[in-house]
Protein backbone atom coordinates (compact mmCIF):
# COMPACT_ATOMS: atom_id res chain seq x y z
CA UNK A 1 0.00 0.00 0.00
CA UNK A 2 1.23 3.45 -1.25
CA UNK A 3 -0.09 7.15 -0.16
CA UNK A 4 1.07 10.37 -2.10
CA UNK A 5 0.36 13.26 -1.17
CA UNK A 6 -0.65 15.65 -4.15
CA UNK A 7 -1.59 19.02 -1.77
CA UNK A 8 -1.62 20.52 1.60
CA UNK A 9 2.11 19.93 1.56
CA UNK A 10 3.66 23.36 0.84
CA UNK A 11 0.62 25.42 2.84
CA UNK A 12 -2.73 25.22 4.22
CA UNK A 13 -5.03 24.40 0.46
CA UNK A 14 -5.27 21.71 -1.59
CA UNK A 15 -5.51 18.88 0.50
CA UNK A 16 -5.60 15.54 -1.64
CA UNK A 17 -3.78 12.76 -0.53
CA UNK A 18 -3.81 9.21 -2.85
CA UNK A 19 -4.14 5.90 -1.18
CA UNK A 20 -3.22 3.01 -3.32
CA UNK A 21 -3.35 -0.67 -2.93
CA UNK A 22 -2.76 -3.68 -5.27
CA UNK A 23 -6.71 -3.51 -6.18
CA UNK A 24 -8.02 -0.48 -5.49
CA UNK A 25 -7.08 3.99 -5.35
CA UNK A 26 -9.18 6.22 -3.22
CA UNK A 27 -8.33 9.79 -2.53
CA UNK A 28 -8.91 11.66 0.76
CA UNK A 29 -10.13 15.06 0.03
CA UNK A 30 -10.25 16.55 -3.26
CA UNK A 31 -9.49 20.08 -2.61
CA UNK A 32 -8.42 23.95 -4.63
CA UNK A 33 -5.68 25.33 -4.24
CA UNK A 34 -5.89 29.10 -2.86
CA UNK A 35 -3.82 32.17 -1.68
CA UNK A 36 -2.73 34.17 -5.49
CA UNK A 37 -1.69 33.72 -8.63
CA UNK A 38 0.71 31.05 -8.16
CA UNK A 39 -1.39 29.06 -5.71
CA UNK A 40 -4.26 29.02 -8.40
CA UNK A 41 -2.34 28.16 -11.48
CA UNK A 42 -1.37 24.69 -9.70
CA UNK A 43 -5.17 23.94 -10.39
CA UNK A 44 -4.75 23.84 -13.72
CA UNK A 45 -2.15 21.20 -13.68
CA UNK A 46 -2.72 17.72 -14.38
CA UNK A 47 -3.19 15.62 -11.19
CA UNK A 48 -0.64 13.61 -10.30
CA UNK A 49 -2.63 10.30 -11.50
CA UNK A 50 -5.03 9.98 -13.74
CA UNK A 51 -8.69 10.73 -12.23
CA UNK A 52 -10.31 8.02 -14.30
CA UNK A 53 -8.43 5.31 -12.26
CA UNK A 54 -10.02 6.52 -8.57
CA UNK A 55 -12.62 4.87 -7.45
CA UNK A 56 -13.59 6.81 -4.23
CA UNK A 57 -13.21 9.97 -3.03
CA UNK A 58 -13.74 10.53 0.98
CA UNK A 59 -14.06 14.01 1.53
CA UNK A 60 -13.39 15.08 4.95
CA UNK A 61 -15.74 18.60 5.08
CA UNK A 62 -17.13 21.27 2.86
CA UNK A 63 -14.20 23.77 2.34
CA UNK A 64 -13.04 24.61 -0.77
CA UNK A 65 -9.69 23.68 0.10
CA UNK A 66 -10.95 20.23 1.17
CA UNK A 67 -13.40 19.83 -1.81
CA UNK A 68 -12.95 22.70 -4.34
CA UNK A 69 -11.42 20.67 -6.80
CA UNK A 70 -14.17 17.57 -7.27
CA UNK A 71 -16.08 18.77 -10.65
CA UNK A 72 -12.40 19.32 -12.04
CA UNK A 73 -11.48 15.32 -11.08
CA UNK A 74 -15.43 14.61 -12.97
CA UNK A 75 -14.40 16.48 -15.21
CA UNK A 76 -11.13 15.11 -16.25
CA UNK A 77 -12.41 11.68 -16.17
CA UNK A 78 -13.74 10.18 -12.75
CA UNK A 79 -16.61 7.62 -12.44
CA UNK A 80 -16.63 6.99 -9.16
CA UNK A 81 -18.32 7.45 -5.19
CA UNK A 82 -18.00 10.55 -3.37
CA UNK A 83 -18.23 10.06 0.28
CA UNK A 84 -19.16 12.43 2.79
CA UNK A 85 -21.38 13.17 5.97
CA UNK A 86 -24.81 14.23 5.21
CA UNK A 87 -24.59 17.26 6.35
CA UNK A 88 -21.21 17.82 4.45
CA UNK A 89 -23.13 16.91 1.19
CA UNK A 90 -26.13 19.41 1.61
CA UNK A 91 -23.12 21.97 2.22
CA UNK A 92 -21.34 20.79 -1.35
CA UNK A 93 -24.50 21.90 -3.27
CA UNK A 94 -23.75 25.71 -1.74
CA UNK A 95 -20.04 25.13 -1.93
CA UNK A 96 -19.30 23.76 -5.42
CA UNK A 97 -22.03 25.66 -7.20
CA UNK A 98 -20.66 28.81 -6.00
CA UNK A 99 -17.38 28.12 -6.90
CA UNK A 100 -17.92 26.98 -10.43
CA UNK A 101 -19.84 30.59 -10.51
CA UNK A 102 -17.27 32.58 -9.39
CA UNK A 103 -14.53 30.54 -11.52
CA UNK A 104 -17.18 31.63 -14.73
CA UNK A 105 -17.08 35.14 -13.50
CA UNK A 106 -12.89 35.32 -13.25
CA UNK A 107 -13.06 33.46 -16.67
CA UNK A 108 -15.21 35.97 -17.95
CA UNK A 109 -13.69 39.34 -16.73
CA UNK A 110 -9.92 38.05 -17.88
CA UNK A 111 -10.92 37.23 -21.57
CA UNK A 112 -12.81 40.43 -21.53
CA UNK A 113 -8.49 42.13 -20.71
CA UNK A 114 -7.58 39.54 -22.80
CA UNK A 115 -9.88 40.16 -26.32
CA UNK A 116 -8.85 43.85 -25.65
CA UNK A 117 -5.48 43.04 -25.56
CA UNK A 118 -5.22 40.62 -28.43
CA UNK A 119 -4.20 37.51 -25.90
CA UNK A 120 -6.19 34.38 -26.00
CA UNK A 121 -9.14 33.74 -24.05
CA UNK A 122 -9.11 31.60 -21.14
CA UNK A 123 -11.65 28.67 -19.86
CA UNK A 124 -12.49 28.63 -16.30
CA UNK A 125 -11.83 25.61 -14.22
CA UNK A 126 -15.29 24.35 -14.02
CA UNK A 127 -18.07 25.74 -14.37
CA UNK A 128 -21.51 26.15 -12.58
CA UNK A 129 -23.37 23.29 -14.47
CA UNK A 130 -20.01 21.12 -14.34
CA UNK A 131 -20.10 21.63 -10.69
CA UNK A 132 -23.43 20.40 -10.17
CA UNK A 133 -22.91 17.78 -12.30
CA UNK A 134 -20.16 16.61 -9.84
CA UNK A 135 -22.77 16.46 -7.19
CA UNK A 136 -24.63 13.29 -8.69
CA UNK A 137 -21.50 11.37 -7.82
CA UNK A 138 -21.76 12.15 -3.77
CA UNK A 139 -22.98 9.57 -1.42
CA UNK A 140 -24.07 10.93 1.99
CA UNK A 141 -23.82 8.52 5.40
CA UNK A 142 -24.00 9.81 8.87
CA UNK A 143 -21.43 10.25 11.88
CA UNK A 144 -20.41 6.88 13.41
CA UNK A 145 -22.02 4.30 10.33
CA UNK A 146 -19.53 1.52 9.26
CA UNK A 147 -19.86 2.06 5.57
CA UNK A 148 -18.46 -0.67 3.25
CA UNK A 149 -16.37 0.74 0.39
CA UNK A 150 -15.30 -2.67 -1.11
CA UNK A 151 -14.34 -6.42 0.11
CA UNK A 152 -10.69 -4.73 1.25
CA UNK A 153 -12.32 -1.22 2.87
CA UNK A 154 -14.15 0.21 5.01
CA UNK A 155 -14.69 4.07 6.29
CA UNK A 156 -16.05 5.80 9.33
CA UNK A 157 -16.48 9.52 9.83
CA UNK A 158 -16.10 11.26 13.41
CA UNK A 159 -17.03 14.22 13.97
CA UNK A 160 -14.17 16.62 13.79
CA UNK A 161 -15.78 19.83 15.33
CA UNK A 162 -14.07 22.22 12.75
CA UNK A 163 -17.61 23.36 10.65
CA UNK A 164 -21.13 21.85 9.97
CA UNK A 165 -20.34 17.99 8.72
CA UNK A 166 -16.92 17.74 9.03
CA UNK A 167 -15.01 14.50 9.47
CA UNK A 168 -12.19 12.54 11.17
CA UNK A 169 -11.74 9.14 8.72
CA UNK A 170 -10.51 6.14 9.67
CA UNK A 171 -10.28 3.94 6.78
CA UNK A 172 -9.29 -0.04 7.25
CA UNK A 173 -7.61 -1.17 4.46
CA UNK A 174 -7.16 -5.10 3.96
CA UNK A 175 -3.95 -6.45 2.20
CA UNK A 176 -2.89 -10.08 1.63
CA UNK A 177 -4.92 -10.64 4.85
CA UNK A 178 -3.53 -8.34 6.85
CA UNK A 179 -5.40 -4.98 8.01
CA UNK A 180 -3.63 -1.55 7.69
CA UNK A 181 -5.93 1.53 9.70
CA UNK A 182 -5.40 4.79 8.28
CA UNK A 183 -6.62 8.05 10.28
CA UNK A 184 -7.01 11.19 8.57
CA UNK A 185 -7.63 14.25 10.83
CA UNK A 186 -9.42 16.22 8.40
CA UNK A 187 -9.29 19.89 9.89
CA UNK A 188 -9.45 19.91 13.60
CA UNK A 189 -11.96 22.14 15.33
CA UNK A 190 -11.36 24.09 19.16
CA UNK A 191 -12.47 22.43 21.98
CA UNK A 192 -15.87 23.55 23.77
CA UNK A 193 -16.66 25.76 21.06
CA UNK A 194 -20.66 27.01 20.13
CA UNK A 195 -22.48 24.99 18.13
CA UNK A 196 -21.04 21.91 17.20
CA UNK A 197 -19.30 19.23 19.73
CA UNK A 198 -15.69 18.61 20.37
CA UNK A 199 -13.62 16.51 18.16
CA UNK A 200 -13.45 13.28 18.52
CA UNK A 201 -10.38 11.41 20.56
CA UNK A 202 -9.53 8.08 18.48
CA UNK A 203 -7.17 5.50 20.26
CA UNK A 204 -5.73 3.20 18.14
CA UNK A 205 -4.44 3.95 14.40
CA UNK A 206 -1.63 2.06 12.07
CA UNK A 207 -0.85 5.43 9.87
CA UNK A 208 -2.05 9.01 10.77
CA UNK A 209 -2.58 11.79 8.41
CA UNK A 210 -3.04 15.53 10.31
CA UNK A 211 -3.22 18.95 9.80
CA UNK A 212 -0.87 21.46 11.36
CA UNK A 213 -2.90 24.95 10.76
CA UNK A 214 -1.55 26.27 13.79
CA UNK A 215 1.04 23.70 14.44
CA UNK A 216 3.35 26.69 15.79
CA UNK A 217 0.55 29.10 17.65
CA UNK A 218 -1.88 29.33 20.45
CA UNK A 219 -5.10 30.75 20.62
CA UNK A 220 -6.27 33.75 22.84
CA UNK A 221 -9.18 32.30 25.16
CA UNK A 222 -12.52 32.42 23.09
CA UNK A 223 -14.63 34.17 25.74
CA UNK A 224 -11.73 37.07 25.60
CA UNK A 225 -12.25 37.44 21.79
CA UNK A 226 -15.89 37.45 21.96
CA UNK A 227 -15.69 40.83 24.30
CA UNK A 228 -13.10 41.85 22.25
CA UNK A 229 -15.53 41.58 19.27
CA UNK A 230 -18.07 43.23 20.87
CA UNK A 231 -15.89 46.22 22.40
CA UNK A 232 -14.55 47.00 18.41
CA UNK A 233 -18.13 46.95 17.44
CA UNK A 234 -19.21 49.17 19.84
CA UNK A 235 -16.47 51.46 19.55
CA UNK A 236 -16.78 51.51 15.57
CA UNK A 237 -20.24 52.12 16.22
CA UNK A 238 -19.65 55.19 18.53
CA UNK A 239 -17.03 56.76 15.95
CA UNK A 240 -19.86 56.52 13.18
CA UNK A 241 -18.50 53.62 11.45
CA UNK A 242 -18.98 50.11 10.00
CA UNK A 243 -17.20 47.17 11.48
CA UNK A 244 -16.70 44.92 8.22
CA UNK A 245 -15.92 40.83 9.35
CA UNK A 246 -14.33 39.26 6.29
CA UNK A 247 -15.41 35.22 7.48
CA UNK A 248 -16.20 32.02 5.83
CA UNK A 249 -19.49 31.27 4.69
CA UNK A 250 -19.64 28.07 6.58
CA UNK A 251 -18.61 27.63 10.20
CA UNK A 252 -17.34 31.54 11.19
CA UNK A 253 -20.28 32.79 10.03
CA UNK A 254 -22.62 31.15 11.71
CA UNK A 255 -20.46 30.65 15.02
CA UNK A 256 -20.63 34.97 15.10
CA UNK A 257 -24.51 35.10 14.60
CA UNK A 258 -24.65 32.47 17.81
CA UNK A 259 -22.21 34.79 19.89
CA UNK A 260 -24.05 37.91 18.65
CA UNK A 261 -27.35 36.65 19.65
CA UNK A 262 -26.15 36.42 23.24
CA UNK A 263 -25.54 39.87 23.60
CA UNK A 264 -28.24 41.42 20.92
CA UNK A 265 -30.68 39.16 23.21
CA UNK A 266 -28.85 39.71 26.75
CA UNK A 267 -31.34 42.87 28.80
CA UNK A 268 -28.87 42.20 31.39
CA UNK A 269 -25.45 43.19 29.16
CA UNK A 270 -25.02 47.25 29.08
CA UNK A 271 -23.57 46.63 25.94
CA UNK A 272 -27.13 45.68 24.80
CA UNK A 273 -28.21 49.41 24.64
CA UNK A 274 -25.29 50.45 22.77
CA UNK A 275 -26.32 47.98 19.91
CA UNK A 276 -29.85 48.42 19.93
CA UNK A 277 -29.23 50.42 16.60
CA UNK A 278 -26.70 48.81 15.31
CA UNK A 279 -28.08 45.97 12.66
CA UNK A 280 -26.24 42.94 11.71
CA UNK A 281 -25.54 42.14 7.96
CA UNK A 282 -24.68 38.91 6.30
CA UNK A 283 -23.95 39.98 2.99
CA UNK A 284 -23.39 36.63 1.18
CA UNK A 285 -25.72 34.34 -0.64
CA UNK A 286 -23.42 31.63 0.26
CA UNK A 287 -23.55 31.92 3.80
CA UNK A 288 -27.44 32.83 4.03
CA UNK A 289 -27.68 29.30 2.29
CA UNK A 290 -25.05 27.65 5.11
CA UNK A 291 -26.99 28.88 7.44
CA UNK A 292 -29.99 27.16 6.35
CA UNK A 293 -28.24 24.45 5.97
CA UNK A 294 -26.96 24.62 9.63
CA UNK A 295 -30.98 24.61 11.10
CA UNK A 296 -32.02 21.66 9.64
CA UNK A 297 -29.00 19.67 10.76
CA UNK A 298 -29.91 20.13 14.55
CA UNK A 299 -28.57 16.14 15.26
CA UNK A 300 -25.01 17.07 15.02
CA UNK A 301 -25.23 20.42 17.54
CA UNK A 302 -23.85 20.36 20.78
CA UNK A 303 -26.03 20.59 23.85
CA UNK A 304 -25.66 24.15 24.18
CA UNK A 305 -27.11 24.63 20.97
CA UNK A 306 -30.12 21.94 21.22
CA UNK A 307 -31.24 23.73 24.66
CA UNK A 308 -31.62 26.58 22.67
CA UNK A 309 -33.63 24.86 20.35
CA UNK A 310 -36.12 23.19 22.80
CA UNK A 311 -36.57 26.60 24.30
CA UNK A 312 -37.92 27.92 20.77
CA UNK A 313 -34.68 29.74 20.50
CA UNK A 314 -33.47 29.49 17.22
CA UNK A 315 -29.96 30.71 18.44
CA UNK A 316 -29.12 31.37 14.41
CA UNK A 317 -31.48 34.48 14.67
CA UNK A 318 -32.04 37.82 16.40
CA UNK A 319 -33.86 40.85 16.13
CA UNK A 320 -31.25 42.90 14.20
CA UNK A 321 -30.03 40.27 12.25
CA UNK A 322 -30.51 40.73 8.46
CA UNK A 323 -29.75 38.69 5.57
CA UNK A 324 -29.01 40.64 2.43
CA UNK A 325 -30.00 38.62 -1.17
CA UNK A 326 -29.51 40.54 -4.07
CA UNK A 327 -26.64 42.91 -5.21
CA UNK A 328 -28.98 45.91 -5.19
CA UNK A 329 -28.92 45.35 -1.39
CA UNK A 330 -25.23 44.72 -0.86
CA UNK A 331 -24.27 47.92 -3.11
CA UNK A 332 -27.12 49.71 -0.72
CA UNK A 333 -24.82 48.81 2.32
CA UNK A 334 -21.76 50.96 1.14
CA UNK A 335 -24.53 53.71 0.74
CA UNK A 336 -26.25 53.55 3.78
CA UNK A 337 -24.52 55.98 6.69
CA UNK A 338 -26.08 54.34 9.74
CA UNK A 339 -23.14 52.05 11.65
CA UNK A 340 -23.38 48.61 10.67
CA UNK A 341 -21.96 44.89 11.16
CA UNK A 342 -21.17 43.91 7.50
CA UNK A 343 -20.26 40.13 7.71
CA UNK A 344 -19.19 38.96 4.51
CA UNK A 345 -17.38 36.15 2.44
CA UNK A 346 -14.77 35.05 1.44
CA UNK A 347 -12.96 34.95 4.72
CA UNK A 348 -9.31 35.12 3.11
CA UNK A 349 -10.72 38.16 0.97
CA UNK A 350 -9.80 36.42 -2.31
CA UNK A 351 -13.15 36.45 -3.84
CA UNK A 352 -16.91 37.95 -3.61
CA UNK A 353 -18.45 40.43 -2.00
CA UNK A 354 -16.04 41.02 0.59
CA UNK A 355 -13.69 42.91 -1.52
CA UNK A 356 -16.07 45.49 -2.44
CA UNK A 357 -16.96 46.29 1.02
CA UNK A 358 -13.07 46.55 1.95
CA UNK A 359 -12.97 49.10 -1.15
CA UNK A 360 -15.37 51.34 0.35
CA UNK A 361 -14.60 50.98 4.01
CA UNK A 362 -10.76 50.62 4.24
CA UNK A 363 -10.13 54.32 3.54
CA UNK A 364 -12.04 55.29 6.34
CA UNK A 365 -10.19 55.80 9.83
CA UNK A 366 -13.71 55.58 11.29
CA UNK A 367 -14.04 51.68 10.49
CA UNK A 368 -12.45 48.86 11.54
CA UNK A 369 -11.72 45.41 9.99
CA UNK A 370 -11.76 42.15 11.75
CA UNK A 371 -10.23 38.98 11.06
CA UNK A 372 -11.81 35.80 12.45
CA UNK A 373 -10.29 33.05 10.61
CA UNK A 374 -6.56 31.88 9.41
CA UNK A 375 -5.03 34.12 6.83
CA UNK A 376 -3.30 31.94 3.88
CA UNK A 377 0.20 33.12 2.38
CA UNK A 378 -0.32 35.28 -0.87
CA UNK A 379 -3.80 36.32 0.55
CA UNK A 380 -5.05 39.83 0.92
CA UNK A 381 -6.23 39.09 3.91
CA UNK A 382 -2.82 38.02 5.46
CA UNK A 383 -1.73 40.77 3.33
CA UNK A 384 -3.65 43.52 5.35
CA UNK A 385 -2.79 41.73 8.37
CA UNK A 386 0.61 41.85 7.69
CA UNK A 387 0.73 46.00 8.13
CA UNK A 388 0.15 46.99 4.09
CA UNK A 389 -0.57 50.65 4.14
CA UNK A 390 -2.31 50.13 0.51
CA UNK A 391 -3.94 47.66 -1.70
CA UNK A 392 -5.57 47.24 -5.04
CA UNK A 393 -9.34 46.55 -5.59
CA UNK A 394 -10.69 45.90 -9.14
CA UNK A 395 -7.89 48.10 -10.65
CA UNK A 396 -8.60 51.10 -8.06
CA UNK A 397 -5.55 51.51 -5.05
CA UNK A 398 -6.86 51.79 -1.58
CA UNK A 399 -5.29 53.72 0.79
CA UNK A 400 -5.64 51.24 4.39
CA UNK A 401 -7.02 53.50 7.09
CA UNK A 402 -9.60 51.77 8.76
CA UNK A 403 -8.37 49.66 12.25
CA UNK A 404 -7.44 46.08 11.14
CA UNK A 405 -7.69 43.59 14.17
CA UNK A 406 -7.20 40.09 14.31
CA UNK A 407 -9.04 38.10 16.64
CA UNK A 408 -7.70 34.18 16.47
CA UNK A 409 -9.40 32.56 19.08
CA UNK A 410 -12.50 32.57 16.47
CA UNK A 411 -10.14 30.16 14.49
CA UNK A 412 -12.26 27.20 13.34
CA UNK A 413 -8.88 25.01 13.61
CA UNK A 414 -7.25 23.84 17.00
CA UNK A 415 -3.92 25.28 18.00
CA UNK A 416 -1.09 23.34 18.86
CA UNK A 417 -2.17 23.02 22.27
CA UNK A 418 -5.34 21.26 20.63
CA UNK A 419 -3.38 19.46 18.40
CA UNK A 420 -1.48 17.67 20.62
CA UNK A 421 -4.43 16.85 23.00
CA UNK A 422 -5.72 14.88 19.97
CA UNK A 423 -2.55 13.15 19.04
CA UNK A 424 -2.22 12.14 22.90
CA UNK A 425 -5.55 10.23 22.29
CA UNK A 426 -4.08 7.61 20.48
CA UNK A 427 -2.87 4.44 23.22
CA UNK A 428 -0.02 3.25 21.04
CA UNK A 429 2.22 4.94 19.11
CA UNK A 430 1.00 4.79 15.35
CA UNK A 431 3.62 3.29 12.95
CA UNK A 432 3.86 6.87 10.92
CA UNK A 433 2.59 10.19 11.66
CA UNK A 434 2.06 12.45 8.47
CA UNK A 435 1.91 16.31 9.12
CA UNK A 436 0.30 18.28 6.37
CA UNK A 437 -1.76 20.93 5.93
CA UNK A 438 0.40 23.63 7.57
CA UNK A 439 3.02 26.04 6.40
CA UNK A 440 6.48 25.04 6.58
CA UNK A 441 7.43 26.57 10.14
CA UNK A 442 4.12 25.03 11.72
CA UNK A 443 4.75 21.48 10.33
CA UNK A 444 8.77 21.45 11.62
CA UNK A 445 7.82 23.39 15.14
CA UNK A 446 4.95 20.75 15.56
CA UNK A 447 6.99 17.85 14.66
CA UNK A 448 9.68 19.22 17.39
CA UNK A 449 6.90 19.74 19.87
CA UNK A 450 5.60 15.63 19.22
CA UNK A 451 9.29 14.97 19.60
CA UNK A 452 9.90 16.49 22.83
CA UNK A 453 6.69 16.41 24.37
CA UNK A 454 5.59 12.22 23.31
CA UNK A 455 8.54 11.10 22.27
CA UNK A 456 6.83 10.55 18.71
CA UNK A 457 8.96 10.84 15.43
CA UNK A 458 6.68 12.87 12.51
CA UNK A 459 6.88 13.09 9.20
CA UNK A 460 6.73 17.02 7.82
CA UNK A 461 5.21 16.31 4.23
CA UNK A 462 6.86 18.18 1.50
CA UNK A 463 5.75 18.30 -2.19
CA UNK A 464 4.07 15.36 -3.75
CA UNK A 465 6.01 12.84 -1.55
CA UNK A 466 5.23 9.27 -1.90
CA UNK A 467 5.22 6.70 0.69
CA UNK A 468 4.93 2.85 1.19
CA UNK A 469 3.30 1.49 4.23
CA UNK A 470 4.02 -2.17 5.50
CA UNK A 471 0.87 -4.24 6.46
CA UNK A 472 0.04 -3.93 9.74
CA UNK A 473 0.88 -7.59 10.36
CA UNK A 474 0.86 -8.67 14.30
CA UNK A 475 -2.27 -6.27 14.51
CA UNK A 476 -5.25 -7.70 13.51
CA UNK A 477 -5.10 -10.73 10.64
CA UNK A 478 -7.99 -10.08 8.75
CA UNK A 479 -10.63 -7.53 8.17
CA UNK A 480 -13.58 -9.56 10.56
CA UNK A 481 -11.08 -9.49 13.43
CA UNK A 482 -10.40 -5.61 12.47
CA UNK A 483 -13.75 -5.14 12.53
CA UNK A 484 -14.57 -6.91 15.52
CA UNK A 485 -12.09 -5.19 17.40
CA UNK A 486 -13.26 -2.07 16.40
CA UNK A 487 -16.67 -2.51 16.49
CA UNK A 488 -16.24 -3.92 20.15
CA UNK A 489 -14.72 -0.66 21.12
CA UNK A 490 -16.63 2.00 19.35
CA UNK A 491 -20.31 0.38 18.83
CA UNK A 492 -21.54 -2.78 21.26
CA UNK A 493 -22.17 -1.03 24.30
CA UNK A 494 -23.74 2.22 22.59
CA UNK A 495 -25.77 0.10 20.17
CA UNK A 496 -27.15 -2.06 23.28
CA UNK A 497 -28.33 0.80 25.27
CA UNK A 498 -29.73 2.48 21.81
CA UNK A 499 -31.37 -0.55 21.31
CA UNK A 500 -33.30 -0.65 24.29
CA UNK A 501 -34.40 2.99 23.72
CA UNK A 502 -35.38 2.15 20.52
CA UNK A 503 -37.33 -1.35 21.98
CA UNK A 504 -39.09 1.21 24.51
CA UNK A 505 -40.43 4.06 21.89
CA UNK A 506 -41.42 1.80 18.86
CA UNK A 507 -42.81 -0.81 19.38
CA UNK A 508 -43.02 -2.23 15.43
CA UNK A 509 -39.23 -2.89 15.86
CA UNK A 510 -39.34 -4.93 19.89
CA UNK A 511 -39.30 -8.70 18.16
CA UNK A 512 -36.12 -7.21 16.43
CA UNK A 513 -34.31 -5.73 19.05
CA UNK A 514 -34.94 -7.99 21.64
CA UNK A 515 -33.07 -10.75 19.43
CA UNK A 516 -30.33 -8.17 18.70
CA UNK A 517 -29.39 -7.39 22.59
CA UNK A 518 -27.83 -11.15 23.32
CA UNK A 519 -24.86 -10.78 24.49
CA UNK A 520 -23.57 -12.78 22.16
CA UNK A 521 -25.04 -10.69 18.97
CA UNK A 522 -22.24 -10.59 15.99
CA UNK A 523 -20.40 -7.39 16.13
CA UNK A 524 -20.87 -6.59 12.47
CA UNK A 525 -24.56 -7.49 13.05
CA UNK A 526 -24.49 -4.60 15.91
CA UNK A 527 -22.88 -2.31 13.61
CA UNK A 528 -25.68 -2.61 10.59
CA UNK A 529 -28.34 -2.02 13.66
CA UNK A 530 -26.30 1.06 15.10
CA UNK A 531 -26.42 2.41 11.28
CA UNK A 532 -30.32 2.02 11.41
CA UNK A 533 -30.30 3.38 14.59
CA UNK A 534 -28.53 7.13 14.00
CA UNK A 535 -30.77 7.47 11.02
CA UNK A 536 -33.55 7.45 13.84
CA UNK A 537 -32.09 9.65 15.79
CA UNK A 538 -31.47 12.19 12.92
CA UNK A 539 -34.76 11.85 12.22
CA UNK A 540 -36.12 12.63 15.39
CA UNK A 541 -33.73 15.58 16.68
CA UNK A 542 -34.93 17.20 13.18
CA UNK A 543 -38.19 16.53 13.80
CA UNK A 544 -37.71 18.71 17.43
CA UNK A 545 -36.20 21.13 15.73
CA UNK A 546 -39.03 21.41 13.22
CA UNK A 547 -41.26 21.57 15.98
CA UNK A 548 -39.41 24.38 17.68
CA UNK A 549 -39.74 26.47 14.16
CA UNK A 550 -43.16 26.30 13.88
CA UNK A 551 -43.98 27.28 17.45
CA UNK A 552 -44.91 23.98 18.40
CA UNK A 553 -48.43 24.43 16.92
CA UNK A 554 -48.44 20.93 15.46
CA UNK A 555 -50.42 18.92 17.99
CA UNK A 556 -46.60 17.35 18.86
CA UNK A 557 -44.94 18.13 22.11
CA UNK A 558 -41.60 16.51 21.96
CA UNK A 559 -39.27 17.44 25.01
CA UNK A 560 -35.49 17.85 25.29
CA UNK A 561 -35.82 14.94 27.59
CA UNK A 562 -38.11 12.63 25.67
CA UNK A 563 -35.33 13.27 22.12
CA UNK A 564 -32.51 12.51 24.82
CA UNK A 565 -34.14 9.20 25.21
CA UNK A 566 -34.35 7.94 22.06
CA UNK A 567 -30.80 8.30 21.25
CA UNK A 568 -28.33 9.71 23.93
CA UNK A 569 -25.74 12.16 21.47
CA UNK A 570 -23.41 9.14 20.14
CA UNK A 571 -19.76 10.43 20.47
CA UNK A 572 -17.00 7.57 20.03
CA UNK A 573 -14.99 6.44 23.38
CA UNK A 574 -12.37 4.45 21.13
Amino acid sequence: MKIQFCGATTGVTGSCHLITTENHKVLLDCGQFQGGKAQDELNYEPFPFDPAEIEYVIVSHAHIDHCGRIPLLVKRGFKGSIYCTDATADLLEIMLKDSGHIHEQEAEWKNRKNERAGRPLVEPLYTELEAEESLKYVKPVLYDQLIELNEEMRVVFNDAGHILGSGEVELWVEENENVSKIVFSGDLGVMERPILRNPTIIKKADYVIMETTYGNRLHPENSMDVNNLINIICETAKRGGNTVIPSFAVGRTQELIFELNKIYDNTKDPRQKELENVNVYIDSPMANAATEVFKKNAQVFDDETKDYISRGDNPLEFKNLKFTRSTEESQWLNIDKDPKVIISASGMCEAGRIRHHLKHNLWDARNSIVFVGYQAEGTLGRTLLEGAEEVTLFGEKIQVNAKIHNLEGFSGHADRDGLLAWLKGFQKVPKQIFLVHGEPDAKLDFARTVKETLGYDCIPVNANAEYELENAGGTVVNMKEAMAEAVDEKTVNEARENLFNVRRRLEDIIYNTNLSVDQNTDPEKLARINNIILELEKSAINLGATIVDNGGDDGIEITKEEMDAIKEEQRHKK
